[in-house]
């Protein structure tokens, strides 16, 4: 069966992912994308990958009837119209942070308030790693930040192997490339002050930590830093474990969680140059690295994480989740394995 497809917002960086993806797919049929700043160039007018595309930004104002709706927008966006999204599509997907959280006293804390507080309950977070059972035949569904992606799935074994119980104290230091601040991320991400720096943008207080905090029962010490990259998220979790823990037990957690999911994989100090997660090696693909160092002479166990945060950390993420909830099999249209050698993510 094919399902018609739209992406509204389709002119960024996220929304161009999501074309790419979309037009590839076995199982969708790209049918529409929205733009008000490009409406009626071609779809590879803005992202040159596309050009063989005949399709033409249309206005978000007049939306197409559809089997799922991809909403590509900056937050407060898709709260506003989520009716006229619903009106669309049987499945609508939000990429925004607009329906991340369960609560309304969540939005008025980590963000600015929420006109819709009423649906964050029948949202499903898109992280099938985490919420496979809850995603199938879900119509509201809210892709995850990809800082808290990859945070999230570095922790997630402990916590489902009982390593650790959630008192234990956790910090978290993120790199990321400069497409997490999308196609308009403005003067700090424009490559002459991008270029070279590792700039900690958010010290303390970033709004993934909510994510987190709800996802995994965890408070976290969380730093992210911006960094000389364009895709990319790594995360480095210091954890500080309450009883001892072996490497044996660590193998145990991280395996048992990971082995039959598709779309991680194990990489924890074996030989060669990439012997930790790094996002170079993850670029462009829907795969998670995720790999950890036992440091017994200070009690620590150092967990690495590195994805694609326009990928995993986004629109792959996405049409991972629409596909589990349509009951399409899990890796259609997100079989690409990456590239090696290739330059800066």
């Amino acid at each position: 069966m094919t399902y018609s497809a739209s992406v509204v917002g389709g002119s960024g960086f996220t929304g161009g992912e999501l074309l790419r993806l979309l037009d590839g797919h076995p199982e969708f049929e790209l049918t529409q994308a929205t733009s008000r700043s490009k409406e009626n160039k071609t779809i590879g007018h803005q992202h040159p990958n596309l050009r063989h595309s005949d399709l033409r930004f249309s206005s978000p104002e007049d939306l197409e009837s559809v089997d799922v709706l991809f909403a590509a927008t900056p937050h407060g966006v898709s709260m506003e119209q989520i009716d006229a999204f619903q009106d669309a599509a049987d499945t609508v997907v939000d990429l925004s942070a607009d329906f991340r959280l369960s609560t309304e006293a969540q939005y008025d804390e980590w963000y600015d308030g929420h006109t819709r507080p009423e649906l964050l309950e029948q949202s499903e977070y898109a992280l099938p790693e985490l919420n496979r059972e809850n995603l199938e035949g879900a119509d509201l569904i809210a892709s995850g930040g990809c800082n808290a992606t990859a945070t999230i799935l570095g922790l997630l074994p402990l916590f489902e192997h009982d390593v650790l119980s959630g008192d234990e104290q956790v910090v978290v230091d993120v790199k990321v490339g400069s497409s997490e601040g999308g196609a308009g991320g403005g003067e700090a991400s424009s490559h002459p002050e991008r270029s070279g720096v590792v700039r900690p943008y958010a010290p303390t207080g970033h709004r993934h930590e909510a994510e987190i905090q709800e996802f995994l029962g965890l408070d976290v010490s969380f730093t992210v830093h911006a960094v000389d990259m364009v895709r990319g998220a790594s995360a480095t979790c210091h954890v500080f474990p309450d009883g001892p823990v072996s490497k044996g037990d660590l193998w145990g957690a991280y395996r048992g969680q990971y082995e039959d999911e598709p779309f991680v994989e194990l990489v924890a100090g074996g030989g060669g140059v990439y012997r930790y997660p790094e996002p170079k090696a993850v670029a462009g693909t829907n795969t998670a690295e995720v790999g950890f160092e036992l440091d017994p002479a200070n009690k620590r166990v150092v967990v690495f994480s590195a994805i694609d945060n326009m990928m995993k950390g986004s629109a792959g993420q996405a049409v991972h989740a629409a596909n589990v909830a349509l009951g399409i099999e899990e890796t259609a249209g997100l079989e690409f394995q990456g590239l090696h050698p290739v330059g800066a993510p």
